[in-house]
């Protein structure tokens, strides 16, 4: 792969959500690294639900937002998928933007920030979504408490004791870059 960019994919359009600043904290620990992502904001991503008429695994893409999603998909090496547990899963958009495309996620790592009460249980779930994509899930991957606020100070102190824990994810996806 000649391109080294890690998706930090916040994956939740609710209003209010905390997705977006905790994907802020995650890019900034994985800048400490020498990685360089970049966050792919769901709910700023003109996605129709479920709009091609054929699988996506037939690579036959006709909607124009689908190979739009394609292409910035394509251009990543690497993904870290950002998101609470709904229900004890994930949410519908970021389960939306896993089925759209097929082939620009194959063979491709991918760890999880989950945050939530129930985080094994989203976990569980997401896992075997990713292993139907064939992508490389990571041995270090986050679950953590549900900030206290969408305020990034807040939610920095939240995740402040996982911050451990990033090095390890950054030099996982250094290893099969």
């Amino acid at each position: 792969m000649t391109n080294k960019k890690i998706g930090i994919i916040s994956g939740s359009n609710r209003p209010g959500r905390v997705a977006p600043a905790v994907a802020a904290w995650l890019q900034n620990q994985l800048a400490t690294q020498d990685l360089d992502s970049v966050i792919i904001d769901l709910a700023t991503i003109d996605l129709p639900f479920l709009a091609e008429p054929t699988p996506p695994a037939e690579g036959y893409y006709t909607q124009d937002s689908t190979r739009n999603f394609a292409q910035i998909i394509d251009q990543y090496a690497g993904f870290v998928l950002v998101f609470g547990q709904y229900n004890w899963g994930y949410p519908a958009v970021l389960k939306n933007a896993l089925d759209t495309v097929f082939a620009e996620w194959n063979h491709k790592p991918v760890a999880t920030l989950i945050y939530g009460n129930h985080t094994m249980q989203a976990d569980i779930a997401i896992r075997m979504v990713i292993n139907g994509l064939r992508m490389r899930q990571l041995a270090t991957n986050i679950a953590t408490p549900v900030p206290a606020s969408n305020d990034p100070a807040t939610v920095a102190q939240t995740l402040h004791p996982f911050a451990p824990l990033v090095p390890l994810m950054a030099a996982e996806f250094k290893s099969l870059l």
